[in-house]
């Protein structure tokens, strides 16, 4: 098999692990906008868990396993929204991005604290760095769920809900596409070489 037949599946298998884990976000944001600005966050907040369930079920059926950060942020959902709904309090939702980016932060930079750099295994990568590469690109990620958290706080915090919905999903999405791609040149740098001897990247 050739080097662009393998490299096939794998495109295909990064578009769908995209989809599963942005359509929950996608469906909070319409059902919310939907329903309007009075009660629309409870019918958004049901949606969301019930199409979390269905993405990690679709995710484990495409690929036979739930990657950690997937999983751990569906766990979540699945406890903030239940209390959202049963508590009728927008609070437990609103304080699911602060609690799930502080979590990896903590999780990432404890881990070099330890000299294990965990970013690998939260993320499922899918490249081959040195240990210095490894360690800056956990570092800076863990330092960017740090900055993710606090911007949520600021943003629930100081505008409306239907303010924060957007941010939620027209905000924090592109600034972690943002700056995951302005770390292209880093990984570049530090990728390891294939069994073919050719360096990735």
């Amino acid at each position: 098999m050739s080097d662009a037949d393998q490299s096939k599946p794998i495109r295909g298998h990064d578009w769908r692990k995209l989809v599963i884990e942005l359509g929950p976000l996608g469906i909070f944001f319409a059902v919310n906008a939907v329903f309007g600005k009075s009660h629309g966050l409870y019918p958004a907040t049901a949606a969301l868990m019930v199409a979390t369930v269905v993405a990690l079920a679709v995710s484990w059926r495409l690929m036979h396993r739930l990657p950690i950060m997937p999983l751990v942020s569906g766990v979540v959902v699945l406890v903030f929204g239940a209390l959202t709904l049963i508590l009728q309090d927008e609070l437990f939702i609103k304080l699911k991005p602060t609690i799930v980016n502080t979590l990896f932060g903590t999780v990432l930079i404890g881990g070099l604290a330890f000299g294990k750099p965990l970013l690998g295994v939260v993320f499922d990568s899918v490249f081959d760095l040195d240990a210095e590469g490894w360690r800056k690109l956990t570092l800076r990620w863990g330092l960017f769920f740090f900055v993710l958290a606090g911007l949520n706080e600021v943003v629930w915090r100081n505008f409306p809900t239907d303010t924060w919905v957007t941010f939620k999903v027209f905000g924090i999405m592109p600034l972690t596409f943002l700056f995951a791609l302005a770390q292209v040149p880093l990984i570049q740098r530090h990728a390891v070489e294939t069994d073919e001897g050719e360096t990735q990247g």
